[in-house]
């Protein structure tokens, strides 16, 4: 559920050149080569199973894409299949309030996630001045491992306190839970020291 950048200027492609769109019609300019994706589907699943599989990487697979020949039918059919999965997801988000709902629900986390990991990460204002790759994928996987630990620790102070309400009467719905993030951060000192003592 990606929310498209400048979402006025995407361009929606049309599947069949002789279906009238009345008023939509300007919206769609070209149209996809339907053909292609049938006559390539074999090479379409396993580029699919490859990327499931991890048997090849993704960078690796668009970059053999993108280094394509103008004529290789196999980036073309994956092309005319990404425009057509695209050209649905603009009209069904334009059309469907539900979609739009969860796109923003979605960005919002994202959002908070980062806020969290920017707050944790107060030196240097969380930028990584180092061209040094294993010292940045150190940083980021101490990164990653402290701000899981917070959702951790959020997720089990909240359920304790669902608990104890709900314990002395106080009617929560789980509706009313999932609305809820363990994102929160303000609580959390990120320049101090702890000490952890097991119970």
């Amino acid at each position: 559920m990606p929310r498209l950048k400048d979402l006025a200027d995407q361009e929606l492609y049309r599947v069949d050149k002789e279906v009238a769109l009345g008023q939509l019609q300007p919206l769609f300019g070209q149209s996809v080569d339907l053909g292609l994706i049938p006559e390539q589907w074999d090479q379409l699943v396993r580029v699919a199973a490859s990327l499931k599989n991890r048997v090849a990487p993704a960078h690796v697979v668009l970059q053999r894409l993108t280094n394509a020949s103008p004529s290789d039918r196999v980036a073309k059919a994956l092309t005319s299949l990404g425009r057509i999965v695209k050209t649905i997801f603009i009209l069904r988000y334009l059309q469907e309030d539900k979609i739009r709902r969860r796109v923003q629900l979605q960005l919002n986390r994202g959002e908070s996630r980062h806020d969290l990991a920017k707050w944790l990460f107060f030196a240097n204002r969380g930028e990584f001045r180092t061209g040094d790759y294993e010292e940045i994928m150190n940083k980021a996987s101490c990164l990653s491992l402290l701000s899981n630990a917070v959702l951790v620790w959020n997720t089990i102070e909240m359920a304790q306190i669902v608990e104890r309400l709900r314990s002395s009467g106080e009617e929560i719905e789980s509706t009313d839970l999932a609305k809820i993030s363990p994102m929160a951060f303000h609580h959390i000192i990120p320049n101090g020291t702890y000490n952890f003592q097991a119970k």
